[in-house]
């Protein structure tokens, strides 16, 4: 258990974690305002005023790239059940766009305001009757200007908090208060620092971590079996990627989400190189569809009266026997609740397990020096053509 609305089974593997509880310790005491946005403490850079003027809107698009999209999107899906708003998301470049004419509010998010296909997909969505929130930082930039133009409100992106961490800050609570969830849920920190339980699991799992990497299991697959889930799992993917990957370093999550893929990659992952460490995930949801007793042949009885979930989860646990049998390194996460209050903690969990890997390798978890120089190279290009 990690905590009440997450059973959690963590890898196998016993190291010494002295040094990653020292390294813990002084995380939490030093001024770190990136986990500032996690706890209570956190004071928004929106008012109620704003949510008042908005909350009435039931169409809403949002415009930004990586972090400044995908963990809304999180949110989103992860709570649809509870959510009464439309959202859609432009979050890449599309070619051959379909283009609608409902009236939205956007919020355009980017943290520099200069975001190159933020700035493209604005220009292409933003409709004359639209009420647009521009999230972005206080200095001058494309983005700032245009807001000032439209005469849009303006959220200021505090410059300390790099868009993968942004998600328990305005980026991702600003949508969250718009989509009828309170921001105040989600920030849980407080109480997981106080939780011994969770502390331990976090601890032995980033140990466990670290003795994959120094063993050469650079492979972070997640196994993944709840589809509403999908975009957390992006949102990890993007948070250890850009925060590990530098000096010759890292780790490659990669997603994998099931059951499709036991007729893919399985078969890779069970005989293939030994170079993967595995994550398990899975939602218990208990009004999942039922299996129609009438149509189901007496060879497979075993499946009458049974619902998706229980179908879902047997295949999860099948798989984590034989994965056990083979020795093949996982650890183990059971949602019991689909809330605020337990996708908080996830997001809490991941960033405090990726913020203590990256210092513990001598990295800076909070930089990604290398994508700069892709945006600096398509500026250069694009100019060179014009």
């Amino acid at each position: 258990m990690l905590t009440k609305g997450i059973n959690f089974v963590n890898f196998k593997i016993k190291k010494n974690s002295t040094l990653i509880k020292k390294n813990l310790i002084s995380i939490l005491k030093s001024k770190n305002e990136i986990l500032d946005s996690l706890s209570q403490n956190y004071k928004d850079n929106f008012t109620k005023k704003i949510l008042l003027k908005y909350k009435r809107n039931t169409d809403y698009r949002v415009i930004g790239m990586g972090g400044s999209s995908i963990g809304t999107q999180t949110i989103y899906d992860f709570l649809k059940h509870k959510i009464k708003k439309k959202f859609v998301f432009s979050d890449n470049l599309q070619v051959n766009l379909k283009k609608d004419k409902k009236k939205y509010t956007n919020l355009i998010v980017s943290k520099s305001g200069n975001t190159i296909e933020t700035i493209v997909n604005a220009n292409i969505f933003i409709k004359k009757k639209d009420r647009n929130i521009f999230i972005t930082e206080n200095k001058n930039s494309y983005l700032l200007n245009l807001a000032k133009k439209l005469k849009s409100d303006i959220i200021h992106h505090n410059n300390y908090i790099g868009g993968r961490y942004s998600v328990l800050s305005e980026v991702g609570m600003l949508p969250a208060e718009l989509m009828g969830l309170k921001a105040s849920n989600f920030r849980q920190l407080n109480n997981l620092i106080k939780n011994k339980r969770f502390i331990n699991s976090l601890i032995s799992n980033v140990s466990s971590t670290l003795y994959f990497i120094k063993k050469k299991k650079f492979n972070s697959v997640i196994i993944n079996y709840d589809e509403r889930s999908e975009n957390l799992f992006n949102w990890y993917q993007q948070l250890i990627a850009e925060s590990l990957g530098k000096k010759k370093k890292g780790l490659l999550p990669i997603i994998s989400n099931m059951p499709k893929d036991n007729h893919s990659t399985m078969q890779l992952y069970l005989d293939g190189f030994k170079n993967n460490f595995f994550t398990f995930f899975y939602v218990n949801e208990k009004n999942s569809e039922k299996i129609k007793n009438n149509t189901i042949l007496s060879s497979q009885y075993y499946l009458k009266n049974k619902n998706l979930s229980q179908v879902t989860l047997a295949q999860k646990k099948a798989t984590e026997n034989v994965f056990k049998n083979k020795n093949i390194p996982f650890r183990s996460f059971e949602i019991n609740k689909r809330d605020e209050k337990t996708l908080g903690e996830l997001f809490c969990f991941f960033i405090l397990e990726t913020i203590l890997i990256g210092q513990s390798m001598n990295l800076n978890p909070y930089d990604q020096p290398a994508v700069e120089l892709i945006k600096v190279e398509t500026k250069k290009l694009l100019i060179k053509n014009t």
